[in-house]
C-alpha cells in the first residue's frame, strides 16, 4: 500500500485516540460548523434583524448541534461517557462556556473596540475552537486508561 493511502486512512478514516490526527479531523468539523454558524449569524442580523449578539446565540447553537455530531461520529469515536444523551449534555455544557467566551470576546470587539460584528466573529472563533477541542479531549472524550 502506497504512503499516500496509508496516510489517508490515518487521517480519515480509522478510528483514532491521536491527539494530533483528532486535533486534524476536529479542523474540518470546526470548519463545517463555523461556515453554518457564520452563515447563521450573517443571516439572523442582516436579514431577519436580530441583535448582534441574540444572532450569536442562535447561531452558535446550530454549529455546536452540527459539531457534536460529526464530531461523535468522526473526530472522537470514544468517549467517558456512553448515554448519549448524557455525553450531548456535557458537549453542550463546554459549548456554553465557549458560548460564553464567544459572547464577551464578540461584545469588546464589536461594541467596546468599534470592530465590524463579523470580524470579531472570526477572532472569537479561533480562540473558542481552542477552548472547545481541548475541553472536549480531555474533559469528555479522554476514554480512562486501565
Amino acid at each position: 500500500m502506497s504512503l499516500p493511502k496509508i496516510l489517508f486512512g490515518k487521517l480519515f478514516l480509522q478510528s483514532t485516540e491521536n491527539t494530533l490526527v483528532q486535533f486534524f479531523r476536529y479542523v474540518f468539523v470546526g470548519g463545517i460548523a463555523f461556515v453554518a454558524d457564520f452563515g447563521s449569524l450573517f443571516l439572523l442580523t442582516e436579514y431577519v434583524g436580530l441583535h448582534y449578539l441574540v444572532s450569536a446565540t442562535a447561531a452558535f447553537i446550530i454549529g455546536l448541534s452540527i459539531n457534536y455530531i460529526i464530531s461523535t461520529l468522526w473526530v472522537f469515536q470514544h468517549g467517558r461517557v456512553k448515554n448519549r444523551y448524557v455525553e450531548f449534555l456535557f458537549f453542550a455544557l463546554i459549548g456554553m462556556a465557549g458560548l460564553g467566551l464567544n459572547t464577551l470576546v464578540m461584545y469588546v470587539f464589536t461594541d467596546l473596540m468599534e470592530i465590524h460584528y463579523l470580524l470579531s466573529k472570526i477572532i472569537s472563533t479561533v480562540l473558542v475552537f481552542l477552548w472547545n477541542f481541548l475541553a472536549r479531549k480531555y474533559i469528555l472524550f479522554n476514554p480512562k486508561k486501565n
